[in-house]
């Protein structure tokens, strides 16, 4: 506690769970009674086994109090509990109570979901317009394959594996939606993109449905369907009903119409079927963060998220820096019209500025198009809290699970604006929301601007932590005589059997020698007990050349060019690194394990024993034997 105190910013590297998702579950009840700040804001809590009623608080101080938490350090989110439980296909069998930390799987306890997202810009073709019959294809055939990979997989536990497979909850989900809308010319903020955004999920929803169905006809529904088909068509219903209405808000010329309207046909067919048939799975898609694995599918953008930033810096060896404008915005240029000429001109002043405001080629009506998530250094424009909201609200009924997505907030949003963000995210449907407003943490992964690297109070600075040995510990004692000095190597160790202090004696006591070694072998000590790696030590202090040397009395090391020199080898060969790296005591003496042979010979440089015609050393590498 001193510590932290004193210096605040350590908590980066000795509080654990800093980046873990952490999130508070709340009824509509509890969301109603907190928009009173008064004695109709009373509520009571819950226990979990039976419902009874425990303790009573102040919704609207709860939410507060969660708001300033969230405001302070990014957690926790929020998970809508009775919107989750209206849409639960297994309600009859029991309600959701929790989910995956990312808030995106959310289904009955003890059930696990494999998940796969497609980077929706993959089928964006190059007059801006979505291919329908290639998504659908491809949303078929992964459903297909995902069913198939329930069988094959292994679980985490007996319960886990028996639920997966009785309810075969699969998450089919999108990827670089930001970069999507980009390309076809929509603005991240707009109506008519989040209607395009909700068409392509509810098309991707709708085949779902469709394919599940078919293979519910062939192989029969998943194994809890007959208690559960009540619940499973009135959700399903509920999509259908949530496409009619997505349908009905399009204006006559506008885009998307069929995409949705393709959609509204299969659900309606898919009721049907379900109906008659069943479904194979209890659940179809989700809506994932992709972190990392939009990387591998070379998406611009992440899960649902816009883009971050319209231009990236690549830093090269020697500190070179290269700034690089995401391939969208040109993409976005084609489709908004512009030729050749204004767009190299539009990108040239984007790569120059690293930002559209200002420049004379594009239209200002445009400049909504190429919205990202935060300001740009020298920019001014960025995507409110509540765009965020409203595309996960436009995309959520016609997604199974849930969505994983951050609400992203500037340095200066208030308590009080996030606390609005819940509030919205709330009334408009959304299951759960994370919120996270800039450098609200001491360490983040997303930065812009040239300052990206400071933090919210200090920059951090990592102090080494020194792992001393216990009172009583074991040791080894080596006897040695390099060129007719004799001494004694102590090692003594870790219980884990790694190795944490040194100790050279040598036998002419009070000499320059032996003092430079004891002072030497303290230095070690205190290096291997602050975490540097043995083998790093070995590398650097190894074939040092200095009196004394010569050679020795042990067959395995049979000439050293120094004490030192001897001291590293012997360590290196008593101490291997295992698999992981880590050095253990190997179980038997090298002086035991090697023997001479006819054709080898000594490396006039290490001492090291070589073949009769061998090259380079393998030991230290040198090649006075070659030729």
């Amino acid at each position: 506690p001193n510590l932290l105190w004193s210096d605040p910013m350590s908590a980066y590297q000795n509080v654990p769970f800093q980046n873990a998702n952490h999130s508070v579950r709340v009824s509509d009840e509890f969301m109603v009674r907190a928009s009173h700040a008064d004695n109709g804001s009373r509520y009571w809590t819950k226990t979990v086994t039976t419902g009874e009623n425990h303790t009573q608080l102040d919704a609207y101080e709860v939410l507060d109090k969660i708001s300033e938490a969230t405001w302070a350090c990014g957690d926790p989110g929020m998970q809508f509990d009775t919107t989750i439980n209206r849409w639960n296909t297994c309600a009859d069998t029991e309600r959701i109570n929790a989910s995956n930390p990312c808030s995106e799987y959310m289904f009955l306890n003890d059930s696990a979901c494999n998940l796969a997202s497609l980077r929706l810009t993959a089928f964006l073709r190059d007059d801006g317009t979505f291919d329908m019959d290639t998504f659908e294809h491809v949303v078929r055939v992964m459903l297909t394959a995902m069913d198939i990979l329930i069988n094959r997989s292994s679980y985490p536990s007996p319960a886990i594996e028996r639920n997966s497979k009785a309810y075969r909850p699969l998450g089919l989900g999108p990827c670089d939606l930001g970069a999507l809308l980009m390309r076809m010319g929509l603005p991240y903020d707009s109506d008519a993109g989040r209607r395009v955004a909700g068409a392509v999920q509810a098309l991707m929803q709708a085949v779902a449905m469709d394919q599940s169905a078919l293979m519910a006809r062939v192989l029969g529904p998943f194994t809890a369907y007959a208690d559960n088909s009540t619940s499973c068509l009135r959700v399903m219903s509920m999509h259908h009903e949530a496409a009619i209405k997505l349908l009905s808000e399009f204006k006559p010329t506008e885009y998307g119409q069929e995409i949705v309207g393709r959609a509204a046909d299969y659900m309606n067919t898919s009721l049907g079927d379900i109906a008659s048939y069943g479904m194979r799975n209890a659940q179809l898609t989700v809506a994932a963060p992709t972190g990392t694995i939009s990387f591998l599918m070379d998406a611009d953008t992440t899960g649902i998220e816009p883009a971050i930033a319209l231009v990236a810096e690549k830093h090269l060896a020697h500190g070179a820096v290269v700034r690089m404008v995401t391939r969208s915005v040109e993409a976005g240029l084609r489709s908004l019209g512009y030729d050749l000429d204004p767009s190299l001109e539009i990108l040239t002043y984007l790569e120059e500025q690293g930002h559209l405001e200002g420049c004379q080629a594009l239209d200002e009506d445009h400049l909504s198009v190429f919205d990202t998530a935060f300001k740009a250094p020298g920019g001014t424009r960025y995507l409110s809290p509540e765009s965020h909201i409203h595309m996960m609200a436009a995309l959520q009924p016609f997604i199974s699970g849930a969505i994983s997505k951050t609400i992203n907030m500037p340095q200066t949003a208030t308590k009080e604006e996030i606390r609005a963000a819940y509030e919205l995210a709330w009334s408009l449907g959304v299951k759960a929301v994370a919120i996270y407003r800039d450098k609200s943490k001491g360490a983040q992964p997303v930065n812009t601007g040239k300052d990206a690297t400071a933090l919210a109070v200090a920059p951090v600075v990592p102090k080494p932590i020194r792992r001393r040995l216990p009172e009583t510990r074991n040791s080894i004692t080596h006897k040695f005589c390099v060129a007719n000095h004799e001494g004694y190597l102590t090692v003594g160790m870790y219980d884990d059997g790694k190795p944490g202090e040194l100790f050279i004696t040598i036998s002419k006591e009070g000499s320059v020698v032996s003092g430079m070694m004891d002072a030497f072998a303290t230095a070690i000590s205190l290096n291997l007990q602050y975490g540097v790696p043995l083998d790093v030590l070995v590398k650097k202090f190894s074939h040092m050349r200095f009196e004394p040397a010569g050679f020795t009395e042990n067959r395995a090391i049979p000439m050293a060019k120094s004490l030192v020199d001897y001291v590293f080898q012997w360590l290196a060969a008593r101490f291997p690194a295992t698999d992981e790296g880590v050095p253990m005591l190997a179980p038997v003496a090298l002086a035991d394990t090697v023997a001479t042979v006819d054709d080898q010979f000594l490396c006039p440089s290490c001492g090291a024993v070589g073949r009769k015609f061998g090259c380079s050393c393998a030991n230290c590498g040198d090649t006075t034997a070659c030729g």
